[in-house]
Protein backbone atom coordinates (compact mmCIF):
# COMPACT_ATOMS: atom_id res chain seq x y z
CA UNK A 1 0.00 0.00 0.00
CA UNK A 2 2.97 2.34 0.56
CA UNK A 3 3.54 2.83 -3.16
CA UNK A 4 -0.06 4.01 -3.57
CA UNK A 5 -0.01 6.69 -0.85
CA UNK A 6 1.85 9.25 -3.03
CA UNK A 7 -0.77 8.89 -5.78
CA UNK A 8 -3.54 9.49 -3.25
CA UNK A 9 -1.76 12.47 -1.71
CA UNK A 10 -1.00 14.00 -5.10
CA UNK A 11 -4.60 13.60 -6.20
CA UNK A 12 -6.07 15.10 -3.02
CA UNK A 13 -3.66 18.06 -3.09
CA UNK A 14 -4.56 18.72 -6.72
CA UNK A 15 -8.29 18.21 -6.11
CA UNK A 16 -9.15 21.94 -5.63
CA UNK A 17 -7.48 22.79 -8.94
CA UNK A 18 -9.21 19.89 -10.73
CA UNK A 19 -12.58 20.94 -9.31
CA UNK A 20 -12.02 24.57 -10.32
CA UNK A 21 -11.04 23.57 -13.87
CA UNK A 22 -14.04 21.26 -14.15
CA UNK A 23 -16.35 24.03 -13.00
CA UNK A 24 -14.82 26.43 -15.53
CA UNK A 25 -15.26 23.96 -18.40
CA UNK A 26 -18.84 23.19 -17.35
CA UNK A 27 -19.81 26.85 -17.13
CA UNK A 28 -18.08 27.79 -20.40
CA UNK A 29 -19.42 25.12 -22.72
CA UNK A 30 -22.97 24.33 -23.72
CA UNK A 31 -25.56 25.44 -26.24
CA UNK A 32 -24.12 28.93 -25.76
CA UNK A 33 -20.38 29.41 -25.31
CA UNK A 34 -19.41 31.79 -22.51
CA UNK A 35 -15.84 33.04 -22.12
CA UNK A 36 -13.86 33.14 -18.88
CA UNK A 37 -13.94 36.96 -18.68
CA UNK A 38 -17.73 36.96 -18.65
CA UNK A 39 -17.73 34.28 -15.96
CA UNK A 40 -15.44 36.37 -13.77
CA UNK A 41 -17.62 39.45 -14.25
CA UNK A 42 -20.76 37.49 -13.39
CA UNK A 43 -19.20 36.17 -10.18
CA UNK A 44 -17.74 39.51 -9.07
CA UNK A 45 -20.18 42.06 -10.52
CA UNK A 46 -23.45 40.34 -11.33
CA UNK A 47 -25.66 42.29 -13.74
CA UNK A 48 -29.31 41.10 -13.71
CA UNK A 49 -29.82 42.67 -17.14
CA UNK A 50 -27.06 40.61 -18.77
CA UNK A 51 -28.37 37.37 -20.28
CA UNK A 52 -24.97 35.66 -19.96
CA UNK A 53 -24.80 36.55 -16.27
CA UNK A 54 -28.29 35.11 -15.77
CA UNK A 55 -27.27 31.86 -17.51
CA UNK A 56 -24.15 31.56 -15.38
CA UNK A 57 -25.67 32.31 -11.98
CA UNK A 58 -29.07 30.68 -12.37
CA UNK A 59 -28.31 27.72 -14.62
CA UNK A 60 -24.74 26.63 -15.15
CA UNK A 61 -23.25 27.36 -11.73
CA UNK A 62 -26.01 25.50 -9.80
CA UNK A 63 -25.77 22.75 -12.38
CA UNK A 64 -22.06 22.07 -11.99
CA UNK A 65 -22.18 22.45 -8.19
CA UNK A 66 -25.05 19.98 -8.11
CA UNK A 67 -23.18 17.54 -10.35
CA UNK A 68 -20.11 17.70 -8.09
CA UNK A 69 -22.19 17.10 -4.96
CA UNK A 70 -24.39 14.34 -6.40
CA UNK A 71 -21.40 12.52 -7.87
CA UNK A 72 -19.72 12.64 -4.47
CA UNK A 73 -22.84 11.36 -2.68
CA UNK A 74 -23.30 8.41 -5.03
CA UNK A 75 -19.60 7.49 -5.05
CA UNK A 76 -19.35 7.54 -1.25
CA UNK A 77 -22.55 5.48 -1.02
CA UNK A 78 -21.11 2.93 -3.43
CA UNK A 79 -17.83 2.75 -1.51
CA UNK A 80 -19.68 2.10 1.75
CA UNK A 81 -21.87 -0.56 0.16
CA UNK A 82 -18.90 -2.35 -1.40
CA UNK A 83 -16.98 -2.19 1.86
CA UNK A 84 -19.68 -3.43 4.19
CA UNK A 85 -20.88 -6.22 1.85
CA UNK A 86 -17.45 -7.07 0.34
CA UNK A 87 -19.31 -7.10 -2.96
CA UNK A 88 -17.56 -5.65 -6.02
CA UNK A 89 -20.93 -5.19 -7.75
CA UNK A 90 -22.60 -3.22 -4.96
CA UNK A 91 -23.82 0.28 -5.80
CA UNK A 92 -26.97 2.34 -5.15
CA UNK A 93 -28.24 1.89 -8.71
CA UNK A 94 -27.58 -1.85 -9.02
CA UNK A 95 -28.97 -2.63 -5.57
CA UNK A 96 -32.20 -0.77 -6.34
CA UNK A 97 -31.62 2.01 -3.80
CA UNK A 98 -32.07 4.83 -6.32
CA UNK A 99 -35.22 3.15 -7.66
CA UNK A 100 -36.62 3.04 -4.13
CA UNK A 101 -36.06 6.77 -3.70
CA UNK A 102 -37.68 7.56 -7.06
CA UNK A 103 -40.60 5.27 -6.19
CA UNK A 104 -41.20 7.13 -2.91
CA UNK A 105 -41.06 10.48 -4.71
CA UNK A 106 -43.59 9.19 -7.26
CA UNK A 107 -45.96 8.17 -4.46
CA UNK A 108 -45.46 11.54 -2.83
CA UNK A 109 -46.30 13.42 -6.03
CA UNK A 110 -49.35 11.24 -6.69
CA UNK A 111 -50.86 11.13 -3.21
CA UNK A 112 -49.43 14.26 -1.59
CA UNK A 113 -48.99 16.73 -4.46
CA UNK A 114 -48.60 19.73 -2.18
CA UNK A 115 -45.62 18.34 -0.27
CA UNK A 116 -42.81 20.75 0.53
CA UNK A 117 -39.23 20.33 -0.68
CA UNK A 118 -38.16 19.13 2.76
CA UNK A 119 -40.89 16.49 2.75
CA UNK A 120 -39.71 15.33 -0.69
CA UNK A 121 -36.21 14.80 0.73
CA UNK A 122 -37.58 12.85 3.69
CA UNK A 123 -39.73 10.66 1.42
CA UNK A 124 -36.67 10.01 -0.71
CA UNK A 125 -34.83 8.80 2.41
CA UNK A 126 -37.76 6.51 3.22
CA UNK A 127 -37.72 5.07 -0.30
CA UNK A 128 -34.01 4.34 -0.11
CA UNK A 129 -34.44 2.58 3.23
CA UNK A 130 -37.42 0.58 1.94
CA UNK A 131 -35.55 -0.74 -1.09
CA UNK A 132 -32.46 -1.71 0.94
CA UNK A 133 -34.59 -3.60 3.47
CA UNK A 134 -36.52 -5.28 0.66
CA UNK A 135 -33.40 -6.40 -1.26
CA UNK A 136 -31.46 -7.69 1.74
CA UNK A 137 -34.60 -9.18 3.30
CA UNK A 138 -35.29 -11.19 0.15
CA UNK A 139 -31.63 -12.17 -0.14
CA UNK A 140 -31.55 -13.50 3.42
CA UNK A 141 -34.50 -15.79 2.65
CA UNK A 142 -32.92 -17.37 -0.43
CA UNK A 143 -30.13 -19.99 -0.46
CA UNK A 144 -26.96 -18.14 -1.39
CA UNK A 145 -28.95 -14.94 -1.77
CA UNK A 146 -26.23 -12.84 -0.15
CA UNK A 147 -23.61 -13.84 -2.71
CA UNK A 148 -22.45 -10.88 -4.84
CA UNK A 149 -24.02 -11.89 -8.16
CA UNK A 150 -27.32 -13.03 -6.68
CA UNK A 151 -27.54 -9.88 -4.56
CA UNK A 152 -26.97 -7.79 -7.68
CA UNK A 153 -29.66 -9.76 -9.53
CA UNK A 154 -32.12 -9.27 -6.67
CA UNK A 155 -31.32 -5.57 -6.58
CA UNK A 156 -31.94 -5.29 -10.31
CA UNK A 157 -35.23 -7.18 -10.02
CA UNK A 158 -36.44 -5.00 -7.13
CA UNK A 159 -35.34 -1.83 -8.91
CA UNK A 160 -37.09 -2.84 -12.14
CA UNK A 161 -40.26 -3.74 -10.22
CA UNK A 162 -40.32 -0.41 -8.36
CA UNK A 163 -39.68 1.48 -11.60
CA UNK A 164 -42.56 -0.35 -13.28
CA UNK A 165 -44.93 0.36 -10.39
CA UNK A 166 -43.87 4.00 -10.46
CA UNK A 167 -44.62 4.19 -14.18
CA UNK A 168 -48.07 2.68 -13.61
CA UNK A 169 -48.79 5.15 -10.80
CA UNK A 170 -47.65 8.09 -12.90
CA UNK A 171 -49.92 7.06 -15.78
CA UNK A 172 -52.92 6.48 -13.52
CA UNK A 173 -52.53 9.82 -11.73
CA UNK A 174 -51.48 11.60 -14.95
CA UNK A 175 -48.18 12.86 -13.58
CA UNK A 176 -45.88 11.24 -16.15
CA UNK A 177 -44.42 14.56 -17.21
CA UNK A 178 -43.66 15.51 -13.61
CA UNK A 179 -41.85 12.32 -12.64
CA UNK A 180 -39.94 11.99 -15.90
CA UNK A 181 -37.31 14.26 -14.30
CA UNK A 182 -36.53 11.66 -11.63
CA UNK A 183 -36.29 8.77 -14.08
CA UNK A 184 -34.42 10.66 -16.82
CA UNK A 185 -32.20 12.84 -14.67
CA UNK A 186 -31.41 16.22 -16.17
CA UNK A 187 -29.06 18.33 -14.12
CA UNK A 188 -30.08 21.57 -15.81
CA UNK A 189 -33.50 21.35 -14.07
CA UNK A 190 -32.01 21.19 -10.60
CA UNK A 191 -33.69 23.36 -7.95
CA UNK A 192 -31.14 25.58 -6.14
CA UNK A 193 -33.49 25.98 -3.16
CA UNK A 194 -33.77 22.22 -2.78
CA UNK A 195 -29.98 22.04 -2.95
CA UNK A 196 -29.70 24.45 -0.02
CA UNK A 197 -32.08 22.32 2.05
CA UNK A 198 -30.12 19.17 1.21
CA UNK A 199 -26.67 20.48 2.14
CA UNK A 200 -27.03 20.04 5.96
CA UNK A 201 -28.08 16.42 5.48
CA UNK A 202 -25.21 15.90 3.07
CA UNK A 203 -22.64 17.34 5.48
CA UNK A 204 -23.85 15.04 8.25
CA UNK A 205 -23.93 12.03 5.91
CA UNK A 206 -20.40 12.60 4.57
CA UNK A 207 -18.97 13.30 8.04
CA UNK A 208 -20.60 10.16 9.41
CA UNK A 209 -19.35 8.15 6.41
CA UNK A 210 -15.78 9.24 7.14
CA UNK A 211 -16.31 8.43 10.81
CA UNK A 212 -17.21 4.90 9.74
CA UNK A 213 -14.18 4.56 7.46
CA UNK A 214 -12.02 2.66 9.95
CA UNK A 215 -14.77 0.21 11.03
CA UNK A 216 -15.69 -0.42 7.37
CA UNK A 217 -12.02 -1.12 6.59
CA UNK A 218 -12.05 -3.81 9.28
CA UNK A 219 -15.44 -5.09 8.10
CA UNK A 220 -14.08 -5.47 4.57
CA UNK A 221 -11.80 -8.20 5.93
CA UNK A 222 -14.89 -10.36 6.49
CA UNK A 223 -17.43 -10.72 9.28
CA UNK A 224 -15.48 -13.42 11.15
CA UNK A 225 -12.21 -11.50 11.04
CA UNK A 226 -13.96 -8.27 12.03
CA UNK A 227 -15.73 -9.96 14.96
CA UNK A 228 -12.42 -11.47 16.04
CA UNK A 229 -10.95 -7.96 16.15
CA UNK A 230 -13.77 -6.78 18.42
CA UNK A 231 -15.86 -5.17 15.69
CA UNK A 232 -19.60 -4.93 16.26
CA UNK A 233 -20.41 -5.93 12.71
CA UNK A 234 -24.20 -5.53 12.91
CA UNK A 235 -23.92 -2.01 14.32
CA UNK A 236 -21.38 -0.95 11.69
CA UNK A 237 -23.52 -2.33 8.86
CA UNK A 238 -26.60 -0.58 10.22
CA UNK A 239 -24.75 2.74 10.51
CA UNK A 240 -23.24 2.40 7.04
CA UNK A 241 -26.68 1.57 5.62
CA UNK A 242 -28.08 4.71 7.25
CA UNK A 243 -25.34 6.76 5.52
CA UNK A 244 -26.18 5.17 2.18
CA UNK A 245 -29.87 5.94 2.69
CA UNK A 246 -29.17 9.61 3.46
CA UNK A 247 -26.65 10.24 0.69
CA UNK A 248 -28.54 8.32 -2.01
CA UNK A 249 -31.84 9.85 -0.95
CA UNK A 250 -30.38 13.35 -1.29
CA UNK A 251 -28.89 12.57 -4.69
CA UNK A 252 -32.19 11.28 -6.07
CA UNK A 253 -34.21 14.13 -4.55
CA UNK A 254 -31.88 16.65 -6.23
CA UNK A 255 -31.47 15.18 -9.69
CA UNK A 256 -33.30 11.88 -10.04
CA UNK A 257 -31.86 8.45 -10.89
CA UNK A 258 -28.26 8.44 -12.05
CA UNK A 259 -26.67 5.04 -12.41
CA UNK A 260 -23.19 3.51 -12.27
CA UNK A 261 -21.36 6.38 -10.50
CA UNK A 262 -21.44 4.39 -7.28
CA UNK A 263 -20.15 1.30 -9.09
CA UNK A 264 -17.26 2.69 -11.13
CA UNK A 265 -15.74 5.36 -8.90
CA UNK A 266 -15.08 3.32 -5.70
CA UNK A 267 -13.05 0.80 -7.71
CA UNK A 268 -10.91 3.59 -9.16
CA UNK A 269 -10.48 5.09 -5.70
CA UNK A 270 -9.51 1.71 -4.26
CA UNK A 271 -6.95 1.25 -7.03
CA UNK A 272 -5.43 4.66 -6.21
CA UNK A 273 -5.44 4.34 -2.42
CA UNK A 274 -5.36 0.71 -1.38
CA UNK A 275 -7.79 -0.89 1.07
CA UNK A 276 -7.99 1.80 3.76
CA UNK A 277 -11.43 3.41 3.64
CA UNK A 278 -10.08 6.50 5.40
CA UNK A 279 -8.51 7.20 2.00
CA UNK A 280 -11.07 5.50 -0.22
CA UNK A 281 -14.04 7.59 0.99
CA UNK A 282 -12.57 11.10 0.43
CA UNK A 283 -10.92 9.99 -2.82
CA UNK A 284 -14.20 8.48 -4.07
CA UNK A 285 -16.07 11.65 -3.12
CA UNK A 286 -13.77 13.88 -5.19
CA UNK A 287 -13.56 11.42 -8.10
CA UNK A 288 -17.32 10.94 -8.12
CA UNK A 289 -17.99 14.66 -8.33
CA UNK A 290 -15.46 15.16 -11.12
CA UNK A 291 -16.72 12.13 -13.03
CA UNK A 292 -20.38 13.21 -12.99
CA UNK A 293 -19.57 16.84 -13.80
CA UNK A 294 -17.46 15.81 -16.80
CA UNK A 295 -20.15 13.35 -17.94
CA UNK A 296 -22.59 16.26 -17.81
CA UNK A 297 -20.29 18.31 -20.08
CA UNK A 298 -20.01 15.35 -22.46
CA UNK A 299 -23.81 15.01 -22.53
CA UNK A 300 -24.05 18.47 -24.11
CA UNK A 301 -22.00 17.46 -27.15
CA UNK A 302 -22.95 13.86 -27.94
CA UNK A 303 -26.23 14.89 -29.56
CA UNK A 304 -25.69 18.62 -30.13
CA UNK A 305 -27.59 20.91 -30.22
CA UNK A 306 -29.74 18.68 -27.98
CA UNK A 307 -28.58 17.31 -24.64
CA UNK A 308 -28.18 13.62 -23.95
CA UNK A 309 -29.72 12.46 -20.62
CA UNK A 310 -26.92 12.18 -18.07
CA UNK A 311 -27.93 8.59 -17.26
CA UNK A 312 -27.16 7.55 -20.83
CA UNK A 313 -23.64 8.97 -20.58
CA UNK A 314 -22.86 7.29 -17.25
CA UNK A 315 -24.23 4.02 -18.65
CA UNK A 316 -21.80 4.27 -21.58
CA UNK A 317 -19.00 3.92 -19.05
CA UNK A 318 -20.86 1.86 -16.46
CA UNK A 319 -22.19 -1.05 -18.52
CA UNK A 320 -18.78 -2.07 -19.96
CA UNK A 321 -17.24 -1.69 -16.50
CA UNK A 322 -19.99 -3.85 -14.97
CA UNK A 323 -19.36 -6.56 -17.57
CA UNK A 324 -15.62 -6.26 -16.96
CA UNK A 325 -16.15 -6.92 -13.25
CA UNK A 326 -18.33 -9.93 -14.00
CA UNK A 327 -15.73 -11.34 -16.39
CA UNK A 328 -12.56 -10.67 -14.38
CA UNK A 329 -13.83 -10.94 -10.82
CA UNK A 330 -16.79 -13.21 -11.38
CA UNK A 331 -18.81 -10.90 -9.19
CA UNK A 332 -16.66 -12.04 -6.30
CA UNK A 333 -15.74 -10.27 -3.12
CA UNK A 334 -12.97 -7.71 -3.06
CA UNK A 335 -9.98 -8.12 -0.84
Amino acid sequence: MRNRIPAFALFMWSAPLLIALTMLVSICYGAKHIDAVTIREALLRFDPGDVNHQIIMHSRLPRVVGALLIGAFLAISGALMQGMTRNVLASPSIMGVTDGSAFAITLCMALLPNSSSMEMILYSFAGSAFSIVLVFGMASLLPGGLSPVRLAILGTIVGTFLSSVSAAISIYFQISQNISFWYNARLHQMDPQLMKLAIPFAVVGIAFAYRLAKPVTVLALGDDAAAGLGQRTAAVKLAATACVVVLTGIAVALAGKIGFVGLIVPHIARFMTGVDYRRIIPCAGVLGGLFLALCDVLARFLNAPYEMPIGVVTAMFGVPFFLYLIRTRGGGKHA
